[in-house]
């Protein structure tokens, strides 16, 4: 099973960017779906975006427009472009692999966002 490993989070301003990285213990060129999920203090878990091996990308309602997902097979990596944070962005931001879109194989240990106002 790959291992994940996020950075890239911090303490940003809203209207700024911010790129989150995940970095893959190993090959993710065979993995059928890359992505990142979110979880805010209170809510539930929820999708900010993914990407699959031929490179097609899917974003959660509340970031597209905003939001830009991309894998390097080559690098093993997926970075997470962020652009126009609001504070409800704010939250903790998980990479993950999986074999479909709907079954997440692997999860990292996630990193912190936090959008001040």
């Amino acid at each position: 099973q790959v291992q994940l490993l996020e950075s890239g989070g911090g303490l940003v301003q809203a209207g700024e960017s911010l790129t989150l990285s995940c970095t893959a213990s190993s090959s993710i060129a065979s993995i059928s779906v890359m992505g990142w999920y979110r979880q805010a203090p209170g809510k539930e878990r929820e999708l900010a975006g993914r990407i699959t091996r031929s490179g097609h990308a899917e974003y959660g309602n509340s970031v597209k427009g905003r939001f830009t997902i991309s894998r390097d097979n080559a690098k093993n990596t997926v970075t997470l472009q962020m652009n126009s944070l609001k504070v409800e962005d704010t939250a903790v931001y998980y990479c993950t692999a999986g074999r479909s879109y709907f079954e997440v194989d692997s999860w990292g240990q996630g990193t912190q966002v936090t959008v001040s106002s």
